[in-house]
């Protein structure tokens, strides 16, 4: 099973999708590990072609990598794959889409990337802030996750979109460490002052409202549309992206398999976003 479009062959391709079913530190509804392969079956409901960017990801060469399916809850091992695997398709001048899976994956892709692009800058779409330092007295959650990036990337680095669930010591930390648009996908002078610089992009499915997409692992009421996201999406034209994921697809929470395929249709405008065409 592959995501509509996929061509053949890794070698010609400029853009990999790569599936990444971890779901080791689920902690309301697992079932994340089951997000890529749904989202590759629920692509077939959605056109190849976008009328957003006008533009059709038949005519773009990617190549959908299959699942990195070592290990769904061993997260030192789910790290090392990752860098092996990415480092080499860096090394062929890919960019890369990963899907979830939970969000602790975003670590080790950008640990992994950043040894490559030294000057990343993160953009985080999120309704969670997860700026905890641990959670559940586990450091490596996917509520630590964008802390733990902050460990070895400059906060001011980090820009986080739409955030509407966290600690007061969460938010705190965001108002003072990075650039922190909660409750809102807009950024007042909007991002150009990101462009030649390299970014990834790094979008949790819940950030749009439950009411929109049920199928997600903790649900967060107070979610922006999904014109809304896409119209943020279309707002990233030009920006040098060199690497996105999506995460927290859970279709299991969502019998009527609209998350799925609204996940489907967000990777369509990522492949847009990332092409060099």
């Amino acid at each position: 099973m592959r995501y509509l479009c996929s061509k053949d062959n890794l070698e010609n391709s400029e853009i990999v999708i790569l599936g990444v079913p971890f779901d080791g530190t689920s902690s309301f509804k697992p079932g994340s590990r089951f997000g890529p392969d749904s989202i590759r079956l629920h692509s077939d409901a959605i056109e190849s072609y976008s009328p957003y960017f006008d533009k059709d990801i038949e005519n773009i060469n990617f190549y959908d990598y299959g699942n990195l399916w070592n290990t769904i809850s061993d997260f030192d091992k789910l790290s090392k794959d990752i860098e092996e695997l990415v480092s080499a398709l860096i090394v062929q001048n890919k960019k890369l889409i990963s899907v979830g899976g939970e969000h602790l994956i975003t670590l080790p892709l950008i640990k992994t990337i950043h040894k490559f692009y030294k000057d990343i800058v993160i953009i985080h779409v999120d309704a969670h802030a997860d700026l905890r330092e641990d959670y559940l007295g586990n450091r490596f959650s996917h509520a630590t996750v964008i802390r733990r990036v902050s460990d070895f990337i400059p906060a001011s680095n980090i820009f986080q979109f739409g955030i509407r669930s966290g600690t007061k010591e969460e938010f705190d930390f965001a108002k003072l460490e990075t650039n922190f648009y909660p409750f809102t996908l807009n950024h007042p002078n909007g991002l150009a002052a990101l462009s030649g610089k390299s970014v990834y992009l790094t979008i949790d499915i819940d950030v749009l409202d439950p009411s929109i997409v049920p199928g997600t692992g903790t649900p967060e009421p107070g979610g922006v549309t999904f014109k809304e996201l896409l119209d943020f999406l279309m707002n990233l034209k030009g920006l040098n992206i060199v690497a996105a994921d999506l995460v927290e697809c859970s279709p299991d929470n969502d019998s009527t398999g609209v998350s799925s395929i609204a996940a489907a249709k967000i990777i369509r405008e990522l492949l847009i976003l990332l092409s060099r065409k």
